[in-house]
């Protein structure tokens, strides 16, 4: 009786190994199957677009050994939501170009979830605003820092990637598509300029002027100071669309925007106008009144827009002690 009763447990301990070892086969082959149609899907797009039923079964469920980035949207033209279409265009910038790179691998995947396709997904995560950045890790349930900071450091391209290497350890260089409008402003400068040559070719004794030139040179020192190689080179934003606005000054002393080198030409103009007319009183000679007035409106310039970039500055550089007229 007692080698029955043996017999019966051993093969029912023998029954429970064999289910296990399904369920693993099953579990693994569910895996190997939701990253082949992740992969495949990202072939044909670089951000996938789930609704409810994908979300919950590619991002929520396991078994998941890949992080997903996801951009919670609203991109209905009935929603006017235009920083929506600003955020998606950074964020499909930034997944074209992990897309394209020689790192790019199964580990990473980029989705959205539009509100008129996704609603239920808002109401489970108790989201009430867009556009939302957040990182799914492959294991456990996102934390505080899986959400991307968009009051505090933008949606730019850059920032989305840094905050994903943070998150991921995945290192993206962020590839922004040509922009041929530089190239193209140059050209017709250069055209005009030997437009205006061609017809004053009987003369061009201006070319010998010296005020001319240090005017040119000036304006050049202008350009580069305030960051027109970068901007060439990096290709940021003209501006950035926030929850609370447009703005115009980058938040970091790693990037800027178009607009905010203008502002720093400008700046620095006024700057040195002001010097200019403190010089110029000074040397000239004539109506006393006249160079005094020179004199304290040259002063005044220099001290309003001077505290004014360095107020700039510290807004970028955190932590700079010194102020001037303005904090």
């Amino acid at each position: 009786m007692n080698i029955h009763w043996g017999f019966i447990a051993f093969i029912y301990l023998m029954y429970l190994g064999h289910s296990c070892d399904a369920q693993t086969k099953s579990k693994v082959q569910s895996l190997s199957e939701k990253v082949q149609q992740l992969t495949e899907m990202n072939l044909k797009k670089s951000v996938l677009r789930f609704n409810g039923a994908r979300f919950k079964e590619y991002v929520k469920s396991a078994p998941r050994n890949y992080s997903v980035i996801v951009m919670f949207t609203a991109l209905a033209p009935a929603r006017v939501c235009s920083i929506c279409r600003h955020a998606n265009d950074e964020f499909l910038i930034v997944a074209n170009s992990f897309r394209y790179s020689q790192i790019y691998s199964n580990k990473l995947f980029f989705a959205m979830v539009d509100f008129d396709e996704g609603s239920d997904v808002f109401q489970m995560l108790r989201l009430n605003a867009a556009p939302i950045f957040m990182h799914f890790p492959p294991k456990g349930k996102p934390k505080t820092a899986d959400t991307f900071d968009i009051q505090r450091v933008g949606f730019a391209a850059e920032s989305i990637a840094k905050w994903i290497a943070e998150r991921t350890d995945i290192q993206i260089r962020v590839f922004r598509p040509p922009n041929y409008s530089g190239t193209l402003a140059l050209v017709m400068l250069c055209v005009l300029v030997a437009g205006f040559l061609y017809m004053r070719r009987n003369n061009l004794d201006f070319l010998y002027n010296k005020s001319l030139w240090a005017v040119c040179a000036v304006f050049f020192c202008f350009a580069m100071v305030s960051g027109q190689m970068w901007n060439h080179i990096r290709g940021p934003p003209f501006v950035h669309h926030t929850h609370n606005g447009v703005a115009y000054i980058h938040g970091s002393s790693q990037g800027q925007f178009v607009l905010e080198s203008y502002i720093i030409i400008v700046l620095n103009a006024a700057i040195v106008i002001g010097m200019i007319m403190m010089t110029d009183a000074g040397s000239r000679k004539g109506d006393v009144r006249m160079r005094q007035i020179m004199s304290i409106v040259g002063l005044v310039i220099v001290h309003v827009f001077f505290s004014i970039i360095l107020s700039i500055f510290r807004s970028k550089a955190h932590g700079y002690p010194y102020s001037y007229l303005f904090k």
